[in-house]
């Protein structure tokens, strides 16, 4: 647990502030206490303090606090959970060290699950905007019995505002430095009687936080967001209710994050895009015309088209001796159908004298992900324009079940199973085709113990899978005629055991909510991204791939509580402790693919899993100075972590200070506030380059790091008018 504690000399500053304010707060209880949470990323609605697994649950309030626009200003809060970017915004998620950190020419099968109003959208980290977003969830530890494949970490589940009973409107606006701005609108009401609606339009622009020299331009790294949502809700009857989501999301960022000087000031000249178009909907129903169970169904569909470019030697043409140039793009269509239908005991239809209430349920995924990858080169490196196109499709089909078990007045027993089949096919433009099948399986086991009504104490077993899959890149390169080992085709199945117990509860009458958790997972046949040297003729080439290694072992904590401590003040904090590392993982710098010999055996055994910092915090106050006046102030940071598992370059341990201080009329809000108010340099993203390839003629190509940065300090106005 080193430098736990370590801190920027402003962080006691922050605490001293609310000690004082504590102090000075009149002491009077709120009379409500905090409200009840319910997660609804579970097979049934459960209250998050009796929910038996380590979660964080962020509601809308603590958005807007939060001055987060997407999922990614977000995820710093809750404890073990980590991203990268290497794009316009952090698409990637890591939960307790597990999580993909980037995507170029193969498909991947993600680790960390993604859902918006019932609609999948893992591994599509730009349509996470917070527009009119309720509740975010984040689930940590595997969800194999209501999930699946794609959760092996966990799950992260965004639920939209619900149609009000009563008109409403609202205007919401921002400014910020970097030519930010912001503005969206909502609606909502009832059309009829058993009928209400909402919608939600938004407009995000900024320039971003970098300068392109070469090209004198401050908007190659920019943000241009724009998301429309709404939701149908209908009630024809007392046991019958329906609710359609839709949601439009239009990005077109720009993507211009490397400097080969490790600066906010890049040379590039054909500055890359992050793109993304998608239109999505779910439809809903919920049926309890039935003394025995109720129905509940969804049926979703999503079709994201997208784009991933970048200018691959981060300067422009005449920059390196040998007049090297060249782009990279990746265009992506990505299709999902989705069908979830589950059956529900009610108190008649119970097991085991009633002791028993059930949840059963069949649930089918059709997914297609058509690639079209361009690489654009001048004419004295090569080919002029080298095109590379795949298909993988994918069909997952799953029955599940789960029981809750009554066994005394204070112990519950919660089993849950699930069987899934999975088949995907894979071709390529070289005349690549592969399929997988295979049967999976995942569950839980949990022990409830409510040691009083507003106490709980669990232990829980969990197992969790993430499918195999084929490094297409690789197999490609055999077409080709090249020699390569079939070593590097195919990877394995990914399996998990997580161990975890954890104490929730609500004390000091409801002023206080708090979370406890430590856990131990087991990994078997982790998929780890490695390096390759492909040797064709002259030529020589590098490639990713995914292989297994032995295993790993992963352990920590998981602290959560917020606190009402007076009517004026209310202090909130998470933290985590990671111990993420390889086992029994040995593997080489250095891979020829024509033998799958190894030059420079590296022994990863008890090395950190990349992008698992060992602690990260989050905490902070909220403090009325009078009695519309609220001031938020917030410290947050994490430790180094590796950038990848290939090299042993790390991020810098960092801490980050953000204040608000609003004003509340009776229908409107000011804001004044400011986020990294010191300025700090911190990496969300960072590669390494080898002696042999060097990306920087200025330095001899000398070995050398390369980070994208996170944000710097940045302040703002922002407001609302509720009519």
């Amino acid at each position: 647990m080193k430098n736990l504690f370590k801190a920027h000399p402003i962080a006691w500053s922050v605490s001293i502030v609310a000690s004082l304010s504590a102090g000075l707060a009149v002491a009077e209880s709120r009379e409500a206490g905090i409200e009840e949470v319910v997660v609804t990323a579970q097979l049934r609605n459960t209250n998050l303090l009796d929910l038996a697994t380590s979660a964080t649950v962020v509601n809308a309030d603590t958005i807007k606090a939060r001055g987060a626009s997407n999922l990614d200003q977000i995820l710093n809060m809750a404890p073990n959970v980590n991203f990268s970017s290497g794009a316009s915004r952090g698409r990637f998620i890591q939960i307790r060290g597990i999580g993909e950190r980037s995507q170029f020419i193969d498909p991947v099968n993600p680790s960390v699950g993604l859902v918006i109003d019932g609609i999948d959208f893992t591994g599509l980290g730009l349509a996470a905007s917070t527009l009119d977003i309720d509740q975010v969830e984040i689930l940590r530890g595997p969800q194999g019995t209501a999930y699946g494949a794609n959760a092996l970490a966990g799950l992260i589940n965004m639920t939209s505002a619900a149609p009000t009973t009563e008109p409403m409107a609202k205007v919401s606006a921002e400014v910020s430095e970097y030519n930010g701005r912001n503005i969206s609108v909502i609606s909502s009401g009832p059309l009829a009687d058993q009928l209400g609606y909402r919608i939600a339009a938004n407009r995000q622009k900024s320039d971003g936080y970098t300068e392109n020299a070469f090209l004198g331009s401050d908007n190659t790294n920019n943000i241009d967001e724009s998301v429309l949502r709404s939701k149908l809700a209908y009630t024809p009857s007392d046991n019958l209710n329906f609710g359609l989501s839709l949601l439009y999301v239009n990005v077109d960022n720009g993507y211009d994050a490397f400097s080969l000087y490790n600066t906010r000031e890049t040379l590039s000249d054909e500055p890359g895009s992050d793109r993304q178009e998608t239109w999505a909907g779910a439809l809903a129903a919920q049926w309890s015309g039935s003394e025995l169970f109720h129905l509940d169904a969804t049926l979703s569909l999503a079709d994201s088209d997208t784009e991933y470019g970048y200018d691959e030697d981060w300067s422009y043409q005449g920059f390196h001796p040998w007049e090297y140039s060249q782009k990279d793009n990746y265009q992506r269509d990505k299709d999902n159908i989705s069908l979830d239908l589950r059956l529900l005991s009610t108190d008649v239809s119970k097991l085991f004298s009633g002791r028993s209430s059930w949840v059963v349920g069949i649930y089918e995924r059709i997914e297609r992900e058509d690639l079209l990858r361009t690489k654009t080169s001048n004419e004295e490196f090569g080919a002029d324009v080298e095109y590379f196109s795949s298909e993988f499709d994918t069909r997952n089909t799953a029955i599940y079940a789960q029981l809750n078990t009554e066994l005394t007045a204070s112990l519950n027993l919660v089993t849950g199973l699930r069987l899934e089949k999975r088949s995907a096919d894979y071709t390529d433009s070289l005349f690549t085709a592969r399929d997988i099948s295979e049967d999976l399986w995942g569950g839980n086991i949990s022990l409830e113990y409510h040691y009083s009504e507003n106490t709980m104490a669990y232990a829980t077993v969990s197992r969790g899978y993430k499918a195999g899959g084929i490094n297409g890149v690789i197999i490609s390169e055999s077409v080709r005629n090249v020699e390569i080992s079939p070593n590097f085709f195919d990877f394995d199945t990914e399996h998990m055991l997580n161990y975890e117990i954890g104490i929730k509860g609500n004390w000091f009458d409801n002023r206080l909510h708090a979370q406890l958790a430590a856990f131990y997972q087991d990994r078997n046949d982790i998929q780890a991204k490695q390096s390759v040297f492909i040797f064709n003729e002259d030529e020589v080439s590098f490639h990713d791939y995914l292989a297994n290694a032995a295993g790993g072992k992963t352990s920590g904590l998981e602290v959560e509580f917020n606190y009402f401590a007076t009517d004026s003040l209310r202090i909130f904090a998470s933290a985590g402790w990671l111990n993420a590392e390889f086992e029994n993982f040995i593997t080489g710098s250095h891979v020829d693919a024509r033998d799958d010999s190894q030059g420079a055996p590296v022994n990863l055994d008890g090395r950190d899993v990349a992008h698992a910092p060992s602690y990260q915090f989050f905490t902070g106050s909220e403090i009325s100075l009078l009695p519309n006046l609220v001031l938020r102030l917030e410290l947050e940071g994490k430790d180094e972590f590796y950038f990848s598992n290939s090299h042993n370059e790390k991020s810098n341990a960092y801490e980050l200070v953000n204040a608000r201080l609003t004003y509340q009329g009776d229908n409107w809000d000011l804001s004044l506030w400011g986020r990294n108010l010191t300025d700090e340099d911190y990496y969300t993203r960072g590669f390494y380059f080898s002696n042999q390839y060097g990306n920087n003629p200025a330095n001899g190509y000398a070995p050398e790091a390369y980070y994208q940065f996170g944000e710097p300090r940045i302040a703002g106005i922002s407001g609302t008018y509720t009519f």
